[in-house]
């Protein structure tokens, strides 16, 4: 109701309240892209080579207050510092990359065929689009969105996770201190109405969601129940890796631990499964269990710390809870299994890194998204079994293969059933010219990042033109006259 707030607080020290923000309703919501909708108007005649030059500036303005995000990022999601410096870095090389793309090709042109008659394609913005982004990635993604969806000439309306509205705050005022118009980006704050109210909107003509796929899959009912519109869903990944008997074993160890612990396993690529030859499985299992039980949790704004918290005490519960279930199910904890308590962050939503053996690809370990710092061994006992389990999910984002084989690794490539795969690197590390996203349900076939990030936000226009200077007529059989006429 009127007067509700959005409350931001600090995962290691929940009592710490980083920014509060009014909770915009339908009422808002519609005023919002009403904003948006007017300036997206003006935005849309400026040419696409300046447009580009402004986001460019917005990347010089995220350098210039890089240090002063990166500790709001740390504060706000709980990400150790270097961590979240890379979670800004990643937005300012997402503003040079679009702004390259200011002036690449924008569109095709194809022979036609009939004489004196050329085609080409042209992309046009859909209009104003709205934004619902998580709180994981509370700098990066926004910029993933916005800046590709200002190149194609559209407004927007954002609504970050509640739990991270501090840090898309701070986005959008860097670029408007560098020219973005101020209501050509707004930002809107609230719960599960306020995305509701974004997503059925009649002036939103495209829908941009990350998320869980629950979520995602309520959010493309609404959003095409009253459109139609573009819908791209970025969701859920169960991500694995990989390991053959041939593998750097010492390479291995450290990919997994950075996957599966880096961000508290709090990525949608985080390394979820290791799915690890027999021959090497004791081995190297043993390694990892104990450099995970040696991580250091803490503070995020500790540079000693390794693992920070997750972001809130239930995520925490929950984590826990399907620790537990995987126990009940026959797996057993290597390390780990708990909340942890962390001597000066008095409540944090700590949760140590746990590593689980004897997991089989139909447990509920292996199959659900746990989000947290929990790493599932699973043993196999073939190339073509590691393959059948990796695939054996509804989710298809990321995967990892280690191998000295280049044969097997490219078998690997072709065989796994993902969007994004890597050789001989964990599941984690996407780079933004490559496309993002992931198949079955992870996603619904749009890609995030790359020249492909602007499919999501515009859309293709063909265009052809007769110079002939009379009437060719098309899609009939002539092409006897044609011949004729050559």
């Amino acid at each position: 109701m009127a007067g509700q707030s959005v409350v931001s607080v600090n995962p290691a020290r929940p009592g710490e309240v980083i920014s509060r923000h009014p909770v915009a309703f339908a009422t808002e919501v519609g005023e919002a892209v009403a904003r948006a909708a007017e300036a997206q108007r003006d935005w849309s005649a400026v040419p696409v080579p300046v447009r580009a030059e402004m986001i460019a500036r917005c990347g010089e303005a995220l350098a210039g207050r890089k240090a002063e995000l990166a500790t709001l990022v740390s504060r706000e999601a709980g990400k150790i510092l270097q961590e979240a410096g890379g979670d800004v870095q990643e937005a300012i090389d997402m503003a040079g990359f679009i702004a390259g793309l200011g002036r690449s090709a924008w569109g095709t042109t194809h022979p036609c065929e009939m004489p004196d008659k050329i085609g080409f394609t042209t992309r046009h913005p859909v209009g104003v689009v709205g934004m619902i982004t998580p709180w994981n990635f509370p700098v990066a993604i926004p910029s993933w969105k916005i800046f590709p969806a200002l190149l194609a000439g559209n407004g927007v309306v954002i609504k970050p996770s509640e739990h991270a509205p501090a840090c898309c705050e701070s986005f959008v005022d860097a670029c408007r201190e560098v020219g973005i118009p101020v209501n050509l980006v707004n930002v809107v704050h609230g719960f599960g109405e306020t995305g509701a109210a974004l997503c059925t909107h009649s002036g939103v003509r495209a829908v941009s969601f990350t998320g869980s796929v629950p979520t995602g899959r309520r959010v493309a009912a609404m959003a095409m129940e009253s459109g139609p519109r573009l819908v791209s869903l970025e969701l859920g990944g169960k991500n694995a890796m990989v390991v053959m008997p041939d593998a750097d074993l010492d390479l291995v160890v450290e990919g997994a631990i950075f996957g599966a612990f880096g961000t508290s396993g709090q990525r949608c690529t985080s390394t979820s499964r290791l799915v690890v030859h027999s021959d090497v499985a004791q081995e190297l299992v043993g390694t990892i269990a104990r450099s995970a039980a040696r991580l250091r949790l803490g503070d995020p704004l500790d540079p000693s710390t390794e693992v920070g918290p997750v972001i809130d005490r239930g995520s925490a519960e929950r984590i826990h809870g399907m620790v537990e279930a995987a126990t009940s199910e026959g797996a057993t904890i290597a390390t780990g299994g708990g909340i942890v308590a962390v001597p000066g962050c008095e409540g944090g939503a700590f949760y140590s890194p746990t590593v689980l053996t004897g997991v089989h690809p139909d447990h509920r370990i292996a199959r659900e998204e746990v989000f947290g710092p929990v790493l599932s061994v699973i043993e196999v006992g073939s190339f073509d079994e590691a393959i059948a389990a990796v695939n054996y999910c509804e989710y298809g984002l990321s995967a990892a293969i280690y191998t000295r084989d280049i044969n097997l690794a490219m078998r690997a490539v072709h065989r796994i059933d993902t969007g994004i795969v890597y050789v001989n690197a964990p599941t984690i590390g996407a780079e933004i010219h490559l496309p993002f996203g992931g198949n079955k349900h992870t996603g619904n076939g749009y890609r995030e990042a790359g020249s492909r990030g602007l499919e999501q936000f515009s859309e293709v226009k063909s265009v052809y033109v007769d110079f002939s200077g009379r009437l060719q007529k098309a899609q009939i059989d002539n092409r006897d006259a044609v011949e004729a006429s050559g």
